[in-house]
Formats: structure tokens, sequence, C-alpha cells
């Protein structure tokens, strides 16, 4: 295969789109002439055994959604039909969702929409999803997810009958629940279950080619579970600081794609991920998200083996989420997961504010003596290596 096939130009993007530059990605789809070449789609992928296929590129809902409309039309029209947000998103996420059916009723059926429900008992979750579904102006939710567990110990059997009751009443199609920590052992355990329908993790080609996460995604494929891969980054772009960096970003160039495109490329060679939830605020990384699903070509050996090795490499500089291991050898007492997620955040998204606001969502009591915490037990356990102490200290400085 020549490098012309190979590669999907900024050029061969647009023409396969259907637009002509950004002046015609900003035309409202009601303008286009009917005339327009259809653009290209999104391919999509089953989801578990719901029987339902979902586009391989999800548009994560952390953001400004009720300004952002256009670009939203526009998402749905490159087959970006998977949307997913939650009951505490910043920036009025669900009311934003809300705002878009109510201008495009129709579009409801077009779109597999995610929410979440940071409650955990019965009635809690019932309140969050009735208001869920009032702010989106829609009957039903295809997914429902319980935010960001860290056992599956947090799922018992009034969660199954709740979720049970929640499908008979046509609020919810699917149930299940997401985990920035400890995934692999959420998921091995979820695929016991017999009731989980999807679940979203952390997954990026830093966690991906372990022994656990490989028998953790083999689990939940046996048990039917859908799978959605977020923080598929891996903490941010790629530095050029040594020179595996620096000839890695430079190969992906060359062949016509980004560091940040063959990150997502890296995740979907694996066809048991159905989906890639993305953070996608503007029209430039939609458009480059697009793209990278749009194309053709496999990342090659020598791709993936740049990136291992990368990983290797700057393995710590990335916390893995496995706060089963480091917490413990602090009594549980101090929330270093949390806390490094909150300076990924600020870091590696370049959003100091939301990660400042969840930071300060720490109690007092705790927030004001992480920097005097000995950290050296958790940092003896961890696998990555990292100077949880340092890092610790500087989101003291950095978010508070």
């Amino acid at each position: 295969m020549t490098s012309k096939n190979r590669n999907w130009s900024r050029r061969r993007f647009l023409r396969a789109t259907g637009t002509a530059g950004l002046g015609a990605l900003m035309t409202p789809a009601s303008k286009f002439s009917a005339a327009a070449e259809t653009p290209a789609k999104v391919p999509t992928r089953p989801f578990g055994k719901t029987g339902v296929d979902v586009s391989i590129l999800s548009l994560g809902g952390m953001f400004n959604i009720a300004s952002n409309q256009l670009m939203m039309k526009q998402a749905l029209r490159w087959g970006v039909t998977y949307w997913d947000t939650a009951d505490c998103y910043q920036s009025g996420s669900e009311k934003g969702i809300g705002k878009y059916f109510k201008r495009y009723p129709r579009d409801r059926r077009k779109v597999f929409l995610v929410s979440k429900s940071d409650s955990r008992d019965p009635d809690g979750m019932t309140d969050l999803l009735d208001r869920s579904l009032k702010r989106m102006n829609t009957d039903y939710i295809d997914l429902y997810f319980v935010h960001g567990i860290y056992g599956i110990d947090e799922l018992d059997e009034n969660t199954r009958d709740w979720a049970r009751r929640a499908k008979t009443a046509g609020k919810i199609r699917f149930f299940g629940f997401s985990t920035h920590y400890n995934m692999e052992e959420c998921m091995l355990e979820a695929a016991e279950l017999g009731w989980i329908d999807g679940i979203m993790m952390t997954y990026n080609y830093r966690l991906m080619h372990t022994e656990e996460m490989q028998r953790a995604v083999d689990a939940c494929v046996q048990a039917g579970i859908g799978l959605t891969a977020m923080k598929t980054q891996g903490g941010g772009p790629v530095r050029t600081d040594t020179e595996t960096e620096s000839e890695m970003a430079g190969r992906f160039l060359e062949k016509g794609f980004t560091d940040a495109q063959a990150k997502l490329m890296a995740v979907w060679q694996n066809q048991d991920i159905a989906s890639i939830c993305s953070q996608m605020p503007n029209m430039t990384i939609l458009m480059a998200n697009v793209a990278a699903a749009l194309n053709r070509t496999d990342l090659s050996a020598r791709d993936a083996g740049l990136l291992q090795r990368y990983a290797r490499e700057t393995q710590s500089d990335y916390c893995g989420g496995c706060t089963a291991v480091c917490e413990p050898a602090l009594g549980n007492s101090v929330p270093i997961g949390d806390v490094m997620r909150y300076l990924m955040y600020c870091r590696d998204y370049g959003d100091r504010a939301y990660a400042a606001a969840r930071f300060n969502t720490i109690p007092e009591n705790i927030r004001l003596k992480l920097a005097d915490f000995d950290y050296s037990a958790a940092e003896k356990r961890c696998p990555r290596r990292l100077a949880i102490g340092k890092l610790m200290r500087e989101a003291v400085t950095e978010l508070s």
C-alpha cells in the first residue's frame, strides 16, 4: 500500500466529509445543497450483547454544550452518534443536550445517549435519573452509569433491582458503571455479576497491553459487556525530551497524523473496544478525531512498539489509577487517586478552573493536611514508581 493510499490528508478528509473548508463546516446542515457529496460516517461497532451498534467515537460532554449547538449538529452529521454526559458535569452539560433536543427533536432517535449518577442508593439514583431526563428533554437514556466507582462492592442487589425497575419503566435501556480506579478488578468482578450491560474505563496505550487489563477485557467480552475507553491520551501530549519521544512524534507526522490521533488509533485496533469517549469542546478537535476514526490505516508493529517503549520510559509520570494499592498504605485516609486525576485535568487538559473546583470538594480537614503526610509507604507500593509525595505537594500548591 502506498503512502498516498495510507494517509488521510486534511484535504482528503474535508472532501470525504462533504465540506470544502472551515466555512462549510460552520454552515447549518439544513443549508447544504441536496446535491452535496454524502459525508463519510464514523464507523460503528456492536456494544456488547445489547444488539446496538455505536459509533467508535463518542462525544464526551464535559464542556459548554449549550454554546456549541452547531458543533453538536456537525458531530451527528459525521456519525458521532454516541453522546456521553453526567449529572455532575460542568457548564450545564445535560441542559445543553436538552437545548439541542428541544431544537432538533428528531435527532434524539439518532443518538445513543449516556448519562451517569453520582448517587449509589436507589432513592438518590431515582432522583438524579428523573432530573437528567427532564434536563435533557428526553423520555429515556440509552445507557445509565453509576459514576466513578472504586470497587464493585459499590453495586449490590439493590442496585440490580433498581436497574431492572428503571428498564421496565422505560427510563433506561441499559445499565453499567464508569471507573477511573482499579479498573481491572472492577471489570473482572462485573463480568461475574451477569447484569452489567456496559462499562466505561480508563484505557490507553499505557494500560491496554498489561496482562491484567487484557484479562479484564477478555472477561467482559465473554460476559457480553460493551466497553467504552476513556482517558485514551494517557496523560496528555507527547513531549520531545527523549530520543523515543522525538522519533515517535516525527514518525507519526510523516505518516500523516498526530501523536494524539495515533493514540486513538492504537485503542481502536482492539476490536473489543466498542467506542472511545473523547472530550471534544471545539470543531478543531472534533475534526481531528473524526479524521482519525475515518483513517483506514492500522498502526504498524513499529508504531505500536514506539508507543509501548514511550509508555515504559515515562511510566513514572502517569498514575495508573490502582488506588487499591497505594491508598491502604495510608489507612485509606488520603484520596491519592483523586488528587492525581485533578492534577491531570490541570496539567494535561489545561483546565485549572475545573481541576481546582474538583480539588476543593475534598473535605477541608483532609485537604489542609495533604502537603504534610509522609507518602513513603505509598510510594514503595506504587508499581509505576510515582513520586507521590512530590506530586501531592505540587497539587496543593497548584490547585488550592
